[in-house]
């Protein structure tokens, strides 16, 4: 073989370098995410690979639950109490003071052994099949900018939510449901429909609100039922609706914000006898209503629970319309309080969702926008009422759990530093977070995309790294 000259061998190379770097954009291309069909937009959708989990339902603890009073169990506070903690850095929003030691006993649980307070005793009867994640963390202590990063990857700018994403990347299982369903007793939480909102992905998977303090579907869901006209009348007007709305369109280039109208005139005619049946929790044996509890958050889950066993992919469900997790004061009086709320119906729904076969398949996410100090926070004008005994906003470091839909259980990963404030081993990012959540459903989240202004936009924007540790 004869010798190459110079310039022979650095052509070679040279395309041989950009074919090296044409290889990620080729293995992109062999994921394509399935585009919906515009006339079936919900229609069920394949991922890009097979998915552990397919429906979502989480349970959002919004005011930021104090970690170290639940799932992250810090001894060392006890030792300190009453002390300036010898740590630097410990920045926080507002004024603190010295090491406040959890109100609450923790205690080993499961075969596992995981320590999980006294007031999820219920949740932690289940603490083998539930992977604790303690070296959360996000961007900022204010809930506005913290709830929307957790809701939609986006802590400033408008964006979908993850459950846009999701009815957007899957579609829904039933036709005669919303895809996207979010509950909060009382009105709606923080932001809003902000939580939910379909930024700009088209409107129909923008998430449909349920003010849960009602029992009465008919009061759960406005309107569901016409008064004035029967069904074959209804059939006969909406047919005639869209007729017009086709040929509106039609002259104006398919409009996605008219299609997604479209739908919901739809969507809304089909829900009339499905929804009426699955809000209906009337129609559930009295002792698995018990289980749950008679109060709103029991309502709100068994409701999670009979939504996504029909079909609905994905369900949010906030414990209150305001911050009620936001205990600047009366820590112990609050979580108490909250968690006797909650840890009961949680208990009942994995023990459901086991029982009707849908564990496996159904991803379980409980958590809030962030966490809590493990020092305590001093009175301010027009603040805490002259007490202390409550903890200021912790973005620097918090606890979520997720179950099911192909999750690691009896597991915890990572961990905040030996007082609890920050995240330190095996950080985990609001966003790692949803790489690690779209991943079980069948995403690469990196090619999970949706063109819009001229740039591919995914929930995770730029950033996030699946968490492979926790996976099954």
């Amino acid at each position: 073989m004869l010798p190459l000259s110079r310039r022979e061998w650095l052509t070679r190379t040279g395309v041989g370098m950009g074919l090296l770097g044409l290889t990620p954009l080729l293995a992109a291309d062999r994921r394509p995410t399935t585009p919906p069909d515009p006339a079936s937009p919900l229609a069920p959708r394949p991922p890009h690979y097979k998915p552990k989990a397919k429906r979502v339902i989480h349970l959002f603890a919004n005011g930021g639950p104090s970690h170290v009073d639940t799932w992250d169990p810090k001894p060392a506070l006890a030792k300190y109490a009453g002390k300036t903690l010898p740590t630097e850095n410990l920045k926080t929003e507002r004024k603190t003071g010295a090491a406040f030691p959890s109100q609450f006993k923790f205690k080993k649980y499961g075969q596992s052994g995981i320590e999980v307070s006294e007031i999820f005793e219920k949740t932690a009867a289940h603490i083998d099949d539930i992977c604790v994640v303690r070296s959360m963390y996000a961007d900022v202590p204010n809930h506005e900018p913290s709830f929307l990063l957790m809701n939609t990857g986006e802590s400033r700018l408008v964006r979908p939510s993850m459950g846009s994403w999701v009815t957007y990347g899957l579609g829904t299982e039933n036709q005669n449901l919303p895809a996207y369903v979010t509950m909060c007793p009382g009105g709606m939480p923080l932001m809003e429909s902000q939580n939910w909102q379909s930024g700009f992905l088209p409107g129909i998977y923008q998430g449909t609100f349920v003010d849960t303090k009602h029992a009465d579907p008919e009061k759960l869901i406005e309107n569901i039922r016409s008064k004035a006209a029967t069904n074959s009348t209804q059939r006969k007007q909406l047919d005639l609706l869209m007729k017009l709305n086709k040929a509106h369109q039609q002259a104006r280039d398919a409009d996605p914000q008219l299609e997604a109208r479209i739908q919901s005139f739809e969507l809304a005619y089909r829900m009339q006898t499905e929804a009426s049946d699955a809000f209906d929790i009337s129609k559930e044996p009295q002792t698995v209503r018990d289980r749950y509890g008679d109060h709103a958050q029991g309502r709100s889950l068994l409701l999670a629970r009979r939504l996504i066993e029909r079909g609905v992919r994905f369900v949010q469900v906030s414990h209150a319309p305001v911050q009620p997790w936001d205990s600047h004061d009366d820590i112990e009086r609050e979580h108490r309080r909250l968690a006797g709320e909650i840890d009961g119906p949680i208990a009942a729904l994995l023990s459901d969702l086991k029982r009707l076969g849908l564990f496996e398949e159904t991803l379980v996410i409980w958590g809030g926008e962030f966490g809590r100090t493990p020092v305590v926070e001093l009175p301010q004008a027009g603040a805490n009422a002259g007490k202390v005994n409550g903890r200021d906003h912790n973005h620097w470091g918090f606890s979520v759990w997720m179950a099911g839909g192909g999750v690691k259980g009896g597991i915890t990963y990572g961990a905040t530093d030996e007082f609890g404030f920050k995240a330190v081993d095996n950080r985990v990012h609001v966003h790692d977070l949803h790489a690690t959540i779209l991943h079980l459903l069948g995403f690469d989240h990196e090619a999970f995309t949706y063109r819009y202004a001229g740039r591919d936009f995914r929930l995770t924007d730029v950033h996030g790294k699946v968490i492979r540790d926790v996976l099954a």
